[in-house]
């Protein structure tokens, strides 16, 4: 996980082990500095005065990009960095895979600006700028890494160690790409017909198509790019993203469209399932909006997709739908189970301007009442709005503490696999039960985890009660002072 909070700064948490995070190879339960970068140059080359009169300053990111192995920013000169397990050349100038835990630079694109930049397991896509500096319509595309499926869209399956152009998305294309993505093991592009007196949008992919996630009716391999037929014409595709083993595209008219392993719901190969919803969708599938009844979502933004799940920013911005694999509650819904249709995100907290919204939308659905009715109809929305904002803050907020509390306790998060046992047989939590059966369940590394952190824990509570007697101890001392100094004027 990756954030930028402010200009420039950037901070990641979670699984390091091929060096992801930017630093070391450590897991990371919480975010942390990647300092790297503060010490960098932009990769530019400078001449002798330049480089004697340069003042030093921290190197500024514009955006970041994190795969599943391996990590990328560009910077605000439009240069791209790479770490993690990242495609590299050996010394004798084959393609290995390599980790390195320190952001390095992409040379291949100086004298270019990088744009936009998408990651596989292996494979690397980029959206660059044809000249020195990007100008709308003039990106080409870029790739490089694994190509053992032609995920690289090159005509072959040769893994390249550098960045190599696309040829069906070069200058000389017809086509322009605006958007880029990567699956596990496969390639999709947004481009835009090069015409000033036509508007059209094509979704391109290539690569693994054993899960029907090229979307061209069959499971095989393309080791070039191809459209995918049966998206709409006659409006233009905004967003694009893939998971694992599916992909999805989302319209200006907000319809959904999706594709691959599961009816293009991206659930993973070990769930099993059964019904007309059940196997894989080798041709694109319009998704339906529970919101219109129909295959419209109002107000798209944004698609994205996880390893197995789907998220739709829709509402303007102020609306998350989310479906698919459920585990670890990916899906914001307050389950961990699994859905085929898309279900509203529990996002909170609702700000003023989401209120807004909803009374706006109220008002022009009452015009035709009354003026009572429809005050005390706002009234009523209101009311149950902010309801709605203070449950749900409640909500997250005992969910932090409840998870808090048993890595406090038990030395692991909780989840749905981890629910204490006693807790899912009955209303009552036998606490000191749950923790011999996670003594139990223990192997002996774990035990001399836990002896040393409850043996640490104890150690401050006698330490606590020792200062607390040692206190108690000089206040009676104090008093007993103050007494004796007394006694005699008393006398």
């Amino acid at each position: 996980m990756f954030v930028m909070p402010d200009e420039g700064s950037l901070w990641s948490w979670g699984y390091n082990l091929y060096g992801q995070l930017g630093y070391g190879d450590q897991n990371s339960l919480f975010p942390c500095l990647v300092d790297q970068f503060q010490d960098l140059d932009p990769p530019e080359t400078l001449d002798d005065e330049a480089q004697s009169t340069r003042v030093r300053t921290s190197l500024k990111l514009s955006s970041v990009k994190a795969g599943g192995m391996m990590s990328f920013a560009i910077d605000s000169l439009g240069a791209l960095w790479m770490w993690g397990n990242c495609p590299q050349q050996t010394g004798a100038g084959e393609f290995c895979i390599a980790n390195s835990s320190v952001p390095l630079p992409v040379w291949d694109f100086h004298g270019h600006t990088v744009v936009k930049v998408a990651c596989g397991n292996e494979h690397v896509v980029a959206a660059v700028s044809a000249g020195e500096t990007y100008t709308e319509g003039d990106l080409v595309c870029y790739a490089w890494g694994n190509n053992n499926h032609g995920q690289l869209g090159l005509g072959d399956k040769e893994s390249r160690s550098r960045p190599v152009l696309i040829s069906a998305f070069s200058e000389e294309s017809s086509w322009e790409v605006y958007e880029i993505a990567c699956g596990a093991s496969h390639t999709a592009v947004l481009t835009n017909r090069k015409s000033f007196d036509q508007i059209e949008s094509r979704c391109w992919t290539f690569g693994l198509g054993d899960k029907g996630q090229l979307g061209h009716g069959t499971t095989a391999t393309i080791c070039s790019p191809q459209p995918v037929d049966g998206l709409p014409t006659g409006s233009f595709l905004i967003s694009l993203d893939c998971g694992l083993f599916h992909t999805t595209v989302v319209s200006s008219d907000g319809e959904v469209w999706c594709w691959g392993m599961e009816r293009g719901l991206g659930l993973c190969p070990d769930a099993s399932f059964s019904g007309v919803d059940a196997g894989d969708a080798l041709y694109p599938i319009r998704v339906q909006s529970p919101e219109t009844n129909g295959f419209k979502f109002l107000g798209p933004v944004q698609i994205a997709c996880g390893a197995a799940h789907t998220v739709l920013v829709a509402g303007d911005g102020y609306r998350m739908w989310a479906w698919g694999r459920g585990r670890s509650g990916v899906l914001g819904r307050g389950k961990t189970t699994d859905s085929y249709i898309p279900c509203v995100v529990m996002w909170p907290p609702l700000g003023e301007n989401f209120q807004e919204i909803h009374e706006d939308q109220a008002v022009a659905s009452t015009s035709r009442v009354n003026d009572h009715t429809s005050t005390e109809l706002e009234q009523k929305l209101s009311a149950a709005s902010d309801e709605l904002q203070f449950l749900r803050s409640k909500l997250t907020l005992m969910e932090r503490y409840a998870n808090i509390l048993h890595i406090s306790i038990f030395r692991k998060p909780l989840d749905e696999q981890t629910l204490p046992r006693s807790l899912q047989e009955s209303p009552i939590f036998d606490i000191r039960k749950e923790f011999e059966n996670i003594l139990d369940a223990a192997d002996t590394d774990e035990l001399n985890r836990l002896e040393i952190f409850y043996r640490s824990m104890l150690s401050g509570v006698k330490d606590k009660l020792l200062k607390r007697r040692v206190q108690e101890m000089v206040q009676q001392c104090i008093i007993s002072l103050s007494a004796g100094r007394q006694t005699p004027r008393d006398q």
